[in-house]
């Protein structure tokens, strides 16, 4: 039995479920416009485990969103992982943000697109097939009328994340599908964390770092005026 606590805070979504066998047993989370990760997180995995009477040596591993997405939502997850990998002497596993959001996505064909907001009009974003096998890499991608025109003429393609609010008024194309109101969340973490963990995918503890994809760049402060 592989009981695996699976921690999602790359957006605004503080989310936390457990899952048993790949299997979402109990879901926590928060989809407020603010990022309430620092407060709420911990309260969230507690309550997590209240629920399923499970205590925290139970657990066989913990399965942490690596990115893309917000800085500082990274680095509240992942450290909450680490710090719970290290204390238990358990496995850490990185889920892909963008992979886990395409899971939340059913077609029968063409290609699913999750995509998370960026600055202006860029997004992160990655291509799978509908039976979710990647086929085009994760990139910061800006878009323009042009982005994605191969998929379109291909067939349907459906985009998902908090990205699609301005891509849907740049590509009014017949087979795009503009699936709204979802953020990556921790529901769809577990099979993938159980399939990694099946193979002994996991990270080290000490040296991990999320997945940034693009620097961070930390504004100057403003000198002081007289």
């Amino acid at each position: 039995m592989a009981l695996i606590l699976n921690i999602e805070t790359t957006t605004t979504n503080c989310s936390v479920s457990l899952s048993k066998e790949g299997e979402t047993l109990h879901l926590k989370e928060d989809y407020d416009n603010n990022y309430s990760h620092a407060e709420r997180l911990h309260t969230f995995i507690a309550t997590i485990l209240k629920e399923a009477n499970v205590e925290r040596e139970d657990l066989d591993a913990v399965a942490v969103s690596k990115g893309p997405g917000s800085y500082t939502g990274l680095r509240i997850g992942v450290s909450a992982a680490k710090g719970l990998c290290f204390a238990l002497d358990i496995p850490l596993i990185s889920v892909s943000t963008l992979e886990a959001l395409a899971l939340q996505v059913q077609a029968e064909s063409g290609v699913i697109v999750p995509m998370l907001d960026a600055r202006r009009m860029e997004v992160f974003s990655a291509v799978f097939s509908s039976d979710y096998k990647l086929e085009r890499a994760i990139e910061a991608q800006i878009l323009d009328a042009d982005a994605f025109t191969a998929y379109l003429n291909s067939g349907k393609v459906y985009f998902v994340g908090n990205g699609v609010e301005k891509t849907k008024t740049i590509l009014p194309h017949e087979n795009a599908v503009f699936i709204e109101g979802k953020l990556p969340s921790a529901c769809t973490m577990g099979a993938i964390a159980y399939a990694k963990y099946k193979k002994n995918d996991t990270e080290d503890v000490a040296y991990f770092e999320p997945f940034y994809l693009k620097d961070f760049v930390a504004l100057k402060p403003k000198p002081k005026t007289k």
